[in-house]
């Protein structure tokens, strides 16, 4: 859950804890049509019973990539289960050749920092095959939430139009970073964000795209210098709970897009355009973002938990430190010059893809099957 005022008992002036004054808040929105729920999936089929579920309720189009424990087979055969006709299930290695190669993925590749992940992958193709098939609402959805009310989905698409995105709120176990995880146990202000996890994306962006990095999301959401019209609905999703301390790793592949989705937030918040972010902003904010973590060891050190669990915690942030003091300025400053790159090209990209095909030609066009 999202922190709330007075509630804080440790306090940071490295760090901002929330983004939220970015973005609008609709209240009561009026809803509309859902043209497609879009999973990227790597969790066991049944983890899909809930997507599924909604698709029936919004008569709309799933669609699945799979990769990992999933398999487009085995999600058609659940789907023949649930008596959902009204699918499109994509294994993760029959869509590469229509995602071009990002620079900023070159720039990672064979370096600490690689991100060996298939989501933002998986994510820019349901943005082409929605501008291929004509869709102009359709609802991101990881296979790891829960809408409990589905009719909230119509209502974040109604918002779309005047808002480039719109996200619903997320309740159960808060969307964060693993770094941003212990400094709210720890007592920290820190809240959420929107994101890919439930997000309705209209038409007027599918020429963005998600970067091969931790908070690809949040990428996603910019453009050249700020931050897309974005909101917030009242309607809620359920994140399933994990434990974001099982293994340090993830802390340390967390770090590099964790620092700088925060960073170019950070001006954000201050009112600061991205292209002001160089060299220089970089070296103070990694400066600060060291001494953030360096607190937040502090902090958990000071709670009443229990010791093997601050110990857990204890070794993840080490962990994204010691990820942190060996990403220099100058890749923070390459890998936006990069993203800027990538972002030009996949407008080309996506521009000149045909567009309007419906769902049986832009199949064939794939070389895809239903």
């Amino acid at each position: 859950m999202s922190w709330r005022a007075g509630e804080a008992q440790a306090d940071t002036s490295h760090h901002h804890g929330s983004h939220r004054q970015l973005v609008d808040t609709v209240h009561n929105p009026v809803p509309a049509t859902v043209d497609a729920i879009i999973v990227p999936t790597g969790r066991p089929v049944a983890y899909l019973q809930s997507a599924m579920k909604l698709a029936k309720y919004h008569q709309c189009t799933l669609v699945t990539i799979s990769s990992r424990s999933s398999t487009a087979a085995d999600v058609r055969a659940l789907a023949a289960r649930e008596g959902l006709a009204d699918l499109i299930a994509v294994d993760a290695t029959e869509i590469g050749e229509h995602v071009p190669e990002f620079a900023t993925t070159n720039l990672l590749r064979d370096t600490k920092f690689d991100r060996r992940t298939d989501t933002s992958q998986k994510r820019n193709f349901g943005l082409l095959l929605s501008r291929m098939v004509g869709w102009e609402h359709v609802v991101f959805l990881d296979d790891d939430i829960d809408i409990p009310a589905p009719h909230d989905l119509a209502g974040a698409v109604g918002s779309l139009g005047r808002f480039a995105s719109v996200g619903l709120t997320i309740n159960g176990y808060p969307d964060n970073s693993v770094v941003c995880h212990a400094y709210r146990i720890a007592g920290g202000r820190q809240d959420t964000f929107i994101g890919g996890g439930a997000l309705a994306v209209g038409v007027e962006s599918f020429n963005s795209f998600f970067p091969n990095i931790y908070n690809d999301d949040w990428f996603f959401l910019l453009n050249d210098h700020g931050l897309r019209p974005s909101a917030f609905t009242t309607g809620v999703v359920e994140q399933s709970s994990y434990d974001p301390f099982h293994d340090p790793t993830r802390a340390r592949s967390e770090e590099l897009g964790d620092s700088l989705a925060e960073g170019l937030y950070m001006l954000l918040d201050d009112t600061q355009r991205l292209d002001t972010a160089n060299y220089a902003y970089w070296a103070r904010f990694l400066s600060r973002r060291l001494k953030f973590i360096d607190e937040i060891v502090t902090f958990v050190g000071d709670t009443a938990l229990p010791q093997p669990e601050k110990e857990r915690m204890i070794e993840s942030l080490k962990a994204a430190k010691g990820r942190n003091l060996v990403i220099e300025p100058q890749l923070c400053v390459d890998y936006l010059d990069a993203w800027r790159l990538d972002r030009k090209l996949w407008r080309e990209h996506i521009n000149v893809a045909p567009e309007q095909l419906g769902v049986e030609k832009t199949l064939a066009e794939l070389g895809l099957i239903r």
